[in-house]
């Protein structure tokens, strides 16, 4: 069967270790698109952010943000949304949890943080997206789709354990990044928005490619009939999908490089 739809994670896999999309990236997807390939950029990002690298990519793309918490069609229609219990996120916002972190809340149309990081705004600099700095630990906690909590590893370790024992079956967790611990409901997962939207186009998951990094990717690439991993891929996501493909890093454009291998172009 021939392949019909590509869904790739941003960082660490469709972009370079700068987080810019490469003009060879570019160029490939937009070759693809014209011999009829459809695309989703699957990502724990921002939706307002992603819209932007959609942009620069050239290609009309399915956006999965927020880990899956938001789909949107390549005309921006909200086609998915899924927020966490707004007394889930009062709670897991609290020193109990918080302390020692940067916490963000995803919204619709908002980013909010605990407190300024430069490091953020660099990574978003090029779609424009910033936060707004609120009292997190004091928000209502209603139209949250992810929480996201900033800090050292071993930090987010014991802030990961305490969420699993407290409300495992009530949340979806998962690391970005080792310095970065994701919140969503439970059932979110950009795995299960990729089904929504293949179901949603007809396309099987058999003429599906996908690609990743981390350990967020995983539900994706099962998701996907052909799943592919980065040369720079979490170890643990290779340990658990020994079956997919190894393809080259992100900073050499790999996933560019494989798609024109593999479509000939």
């Amino acid at each position: 069967m021939p392949y019909r739809f590509i869904a790739s994670d941003l960082d660490g896999t469709l972009l370079d270790q700068h987080h810019a999309v490469t003009p060879l990236t570019a160029s490939t997807l937009q070759r693809l698109e014209k011999r009829g390939v459809g695309f989703a950029l699957a990502t724990g990002r921002h939706y307002l952010d992603v819209r932007g690298i959609r942009q620069a990519l050239g290609v009309r793309a399915h956006l999965i943000t927020s880990n899956g918490a938001r789909v949107h069609d390549p005309d921006d229609a909200l086609i998915y949304r899924r927020n966490i219990d707004a007394e889930l996120v009062r709670v897991i916002s609290q020193p109990e949890f918080a302390a020692g972190a940067i916490v963000n809340f995803y919204l619709d149309d908002e980013w909010l943080i605990s407190e300024p990081c430069q490091e953020l705004l660099d990574m978003h600099k090029d779609s424009g997206t910033a936060y707004w700095v609120c009292d997190l630990a004091r928000h209502d906690g209603a139209g949250v789709g992810k929480v996201l909590y900033i800090a050292p590893h071993e930090h987010l370790l014991g802030v990961e354990r305490r969420l699993r024992e407290r409300f495992g079956d009530r949340l979806y967790i998962t690391f970005s990044l080792e310095h970065c611990l994701e919140v969503m409901a439970a059932g979110v997962s950009k795995g299960h928005a990729l089904e929504l939207v293949l179901e949603r186009l007809g396309i099987p998951a058999d003429a599906c490619l996908a690609f990743g990094d981390g350990q967020n990717d995983i539900e994706l690439l099962r998701a996907a009939g052909h799943p592919r991993v980065m040369g720079n891929a979490h170890p643990r996501l290779s340990d658990m999908l020994p079956q997919a493909r190894r393809i080259g890093s992100h900073a050499e454009s790999g996933v560019a490089l494989h798609l024109r291998e593999l479509f000939t172009l």
